[in-house]
């Protein structure tokens, strides 16, 4: 006799061995396929229907946009986080007969039009069509789309300029990503009056708090207008010590970002040898030539205090103060 343990563990050999053949063909290799379609098991050479509702093991894929393969996602695409609801779209073809498809569609776009999520698309194309215009890195984009979900959810918009608070937006967007833009550049990139952005932002950092509070220093805008004016990487460093320490002047303070970067590039250059005169800085700093000349005659009558050792020995011109005297 055997045990109760060998004889389970025979039969389960035995299970093992089990193997689908078509009693019809009885090939040594049955040729079975497995028409998921159908849910049927099929001969491959006659055509026998072996067996039936059969399950699909295979992935679900649900997205069908990829070109190189299959998609190994087994859902559809993840929620947007700045649209509101479940997001479960549906699109209702035009056409038809009797105008359905019509009706359809103005029903969809009233229910559409109830949540906000039109208006915040709209606005989200124009955020990445300004931004992708002007070269702002996608991350800053992205924290524009941010700021304007924050100040449609609280309905800070209404009765205001929409281009106006799209614009506050980008601005503060670049100085929260360390990529500053002055208040003349975002007016130029949204075609937005001063007078409309100025008003939209001082409304907007009343209420918004904390995500106003940054703003944009001189040293902020060096390493980009020294990138525009093609200077080097030497001009860059010293232009940007000459900001650190012109920033604690008192005869200088009231001076804004813009025209306190230019003079300094200003002088960077002329020590390094490669001049820019004002005129040059004041296209690319957009500020006046004279306030550049204006803000440069102070750093010249301070050149002594602003010429530190690390100055100097990164470069030897500055040991003899070789500047240009306006």
């Amino acid at each position: 006799m055997q045990a109760p343990g060998e004889q389970n563990q025979t039969q389960v050999d035995l299970n093992f061995g089990v193997r689908l053949t078509c009693r019809y063909c009885r090939d040594e290799v049955p040729n079975i396929v497995e028409d998921f379609t159908a849910g049927d098991l099929v001969c491959g050479g006659c055509g026998l229907v072996l067996g039936d509702r059969i399950i699909d093991t295979r992935s679900e894929w649900r997205t069908f946009d990829d070109k190189e393969g299959d998609d190994p996602s087994r859902v559809g695409d993840s929620a947007n986080p700045l649209l509101d609801g479940d997001q479960l779209d549906t699109i209702i073809a035009r056409g038809g007969v009797d105008g359905i498809s019509r009706s359809l569609n103005r029903a969809q776009d009233r229910s559409a039009g109830k949540n906000g999520d039109h208006t915040l698309l709209q606005a989200y194309r124009e955020i990445s069509a300004m931004c992708d215009s002007y070269d702002i890195p996608k991350a800053i984009a992205a924290i524009t789309k941010q700021l304007y979900k924050k100040v449609f959810d609280e309905k800070l918009h209404r009765g205001k300029n929409n281009d106006a608070i799209i614009a506050v937006c980008i601005l503060l967007a670049c100085r929260k990503g360390e990529a500053a833009r002055t208040f003349k550049e975002i007016c130029a990139l949204t075609n937005v009056d001063r007078k409309e952005m100025t008003r939209a932002y001082r409304f907007l950092k009343s209420r918004l708090g904390g995500d106003t509070t940054a703003t944009t220093s001189s040293n902020d805008l060096i390493a980009r207008f020294c990138s525009n004016l093609n200077l080097d990487q030497d001009t860059w460093r010293i232009a940007r010590l000459l900001t650190e320490k012109a920033k604690d002047m008192e005869n200088i303070s009231g001076k804004s970002p813009l025209s306190i970067a230019g003079a300094c590039i200003h002088m960077a250059s002329y020590l390094v040898g490669s001049g820019r005169d004002a005129k040059a800085i004041s296209r690319i700093a957009g500020v006046g030539e004279a306030t550049i000349r204006s803000t440069y005659k102070i750093l010249y009558a301070n050149r002594h205090a602003l010429l530190t050792a690390e100055i100097t020995d990164r470069c030897p011109r500055a040991r003899e103060a070789n500047l240009v005297d306006l």
